[in-house]
């Protein structure tokens, strides 16, 4: 009874992470924004092969050719940037032949959201996709950083049911501890 409990809060926290923080988003061209994780082998670890894989599902069906994704992550362990690492993923092993930008100078969730702000300008949504609590603190801070881009945060497909279960109650811990510099308003799940 105890773990069902701790699965479908962890669940539960999870949904309600992906949908903070966004809007409904209007016009056609996007920008798709994957943060990296530690990344200290030649080739995208499991988190970042995971996380370019819901950056890609996220594209929306209506954008325009002009439609960016964004990998952001720089060298934090190995020789090569994170961003680099997951844009070959996303070429090599995912096929993806849409436009792709790189950020690979940051190293740090700050870092990521200050150095993708110039990428994000003239776009009409913005997706930030990686685990649902470490997106959300990356929509908080750039409605920090740039109130009126954050106004076109939209839901990127981050969040699927079932998708990780048995760690998101721990995923769900960890994520309580590094949200705890949210304030309130940045809490509350958009309607």
């Amino acid at each position: 009874m105890a773990g069902a409990v701790a699965l479908a809060w962890g669940e539960w926290l999870n949904w309600r992470w992906s949908r903070t923080l966004v809007g409904s988003g209007e016009g056609n061209s996007e920008a798709v924004v994957v943060l990296g994780y530690r990344n200290p082998q030649p080739s995208a670890n499991f988190i970042n092969r995971w996380r370019v894989r819901a950056g890609i599902r996220s594209i929306a069906e209506d954008t325009t050719p002009d439609t960016r994704v964004i990998f952001t992550g720089g060298v934090t362990g190995g020789r090569a940037a994170e961003a680099q690492l997951m844009a070959d993923y996303a070429k090599s092993v995912l096929r993806f032949d849409g436009m792709v930008l790189l950020e690979d100078q940051s190293a740090t969730t700050w870092e990521n959201v200050t150095n993708v702000i110039p990428l994000l300008e003239d776009v009409d949504r913005i997706k930030i996709a990686s685990q649902p609590a470490h997106a959300l603190k990356a929509r908080a801070y750039l409605r920090r950083r740039r109130p009126d881009l954050a106004q076109k945060l939209v839901r990127a497909d981050d969040y699927r049911f079932g998708e990780w279960t048995l760690a998101k109650p721990l995923l769900a811990l960890y994520a309580l501890w590094t949200l705890r510099g949210l304030v309130p308003e940045e809490r509350k799940i958009s309607t």
